[in-house]
């Protein structure tokens, strides 16, 4: 007799585990509180899905500084390149780009979204939309059914996978209600943070550069004057702080300290050691010797951010260059070496992820079953499991649903 299961969340894990729970003869409902499916998705990799990246699987959980290891068995059992080769069965084929990072050749997460949604359609999958489920029903440690929104109305089932995400985006629907459901069944919830996530800065003149990307630079986090971490490669100003790929990785160390004013150091020189630097300002202003300091720097940083830099310097933008001198050339070098930003905050309902969740001790990592209720399964961000940008979340998300999906339609 086939298994009948309730998956919760119509996202990347939770589609995932519908479609590998039917296709291996269960009777799936899948249970979305949206009127429709994988909004997460269609907002990921700035609407072009950044689907998984190619790293090796011992380097790939390198990239998940919460609980990577947890993830060894369910990336040994559906791997990158099991999922490449599974959305080009769906019709969607990828391409790869600087870093490793996989997208569909289309550059549309829609695609992604549509492939998912006829794949669970074609598999059998019952959808319920604008479903929300506020409980779980147990009888001495085994799942009998959920509880469908506020009327109470008793669903019976043989297993149910919680894939609801965490509590980044809420406008997408991940408000939290898989970590409550979780707790229900006994579960220990970690803290609860964003990660991945944009941050505020303190500094004015940060709305002057709004819009600006920086490329190849080169940014550390500070507190006390002690260094959390540094990353290099690409980031970008808002009218509200600093965001982008290295910003949004040196966000999880931040996020600890926001109260203590932490500080992001940008050097805007990274391939130049003090000396090398020192000489290429030295041929640049001797170049442009008859000209006034704000016309002189237009080889060395983007227009737009000229005239914030040298505000920065405390320098006189109309000095002539032959007038700089060589304690000038020294606090201009140390201000593109080290180009402060005070952090205040961070845009916590844009984090990309959530760091922490249902505790990964109390979830068997070879299927994604609970050790304390039979027939309960996570998959995806609900789970205190979090990596960084490049398609390493995605990828987290799609191979823990498969696992939870395989053995859902088994579980005895």
């Amino acid at each position: 007799m086939a298994k009948k299961v309730a998956v919760i969340g119509g996202g990347a894990a939770g589609l995932m585990a519908s479609y590998q729970a039917s296709v291996r003869g269960a009777s799936v409902y899948l249970f979305e509180r949206n009127p429709n499916l994988g909004r997460k998705i269609l907002i990921s990799g700035k609407g072009r899905c950044n689907l998984t990246n190619l790293k090796k699987l011992d380097e790939f959980i390198e990239y998940f500084p919460g609980n990577g290891k947890f993830l060894f068995s369910s990336l040994s059992t559906f791997s990158n390149r099991d999922l490449i080769a599974f959305f080009e069965k769906l019709g969607v084929k990828t391409k790869v780009e600087r870093g490793g990072r996989v997208f569909p050749v289309s550059d549309n997460s829609l695609d992604v979204v549509k492939a998912l949604q006829k794949a669970v359609t074609n598999a059998g999958v019952h959808i319920k939309y604008k479903s929300r489920i506020t409980g779980l029903i147990i009888e001495k440690r085994h799942i009998k059914g959920v509880i469908v929104g506020n009327d109470h109305e008793r669903f019976d089932c043989d297993s149910v996978v919680i894939a609801t995400g965490g509590l980044s985006y809420p406008a997408t629907g991940s408000t939290g209600d898989g970590y409550e459901l979780a707790r229900q069944a006994g579960h220990t919830i970690t803290v609860l943070k964003p990660s991945l996530v944009p941050l505020i800065s303190k500094e004015k003149w940060i709305k002057e550069l709004q819009g600006l990307t920086l490329r190849n630079v080169e940014a550390a986090a500070y507190i006390k004057q002690k260094k959390l971490a540094s990353e290099f490669g690409e980031m970008i100003f808002t009218h509200y702080g600093i965001s982008g790929p290295i910003i949004l990785t040196l966000s999880r160390h931040i996020i600890d300290y926001l109260e203590e004013y932490p500080l992001v150091s940008i050097n805007l020189k990274p391939a130049l050691t003090e000396q090398e630097l020192d000489k290429r300002l030295i041929r640049d202003f001797d170049l442009y010797k008859n000209k006034i300091f704000k016309n002189a720097m237009n080889d060395l940083l983007p227009k737009k951010m000229i005239p914030v830099f040298i505000n920065y310097t405390g320098k006189n933008t109309e000095k002539p260059v032959n007038q700089i001198s060589q304690d000038d050339r020294k606090k201009i070098r140390d201000c593109l070496r080290n180009f402060q930003i005070t952090i205040t905050g961070c845009k916590e309902k844009k984090a990309i992820v959530t760091r922490g969740g249902v505790s990964v001790k109390e979830i068997n990592p070879k299927t994604m079953e609970s050790k304390i209720v039979n027939g309960l399964f996570f998959a995806g961000e609900v789970i205190d499991v979090d990596g960084v940008t490049g398609g390493y979340n995605l990828q987290s998300a799609f191979s823990t649903g498969f696992v939870a999906g395989c053995n859902s339609a088994s579980a005895k």
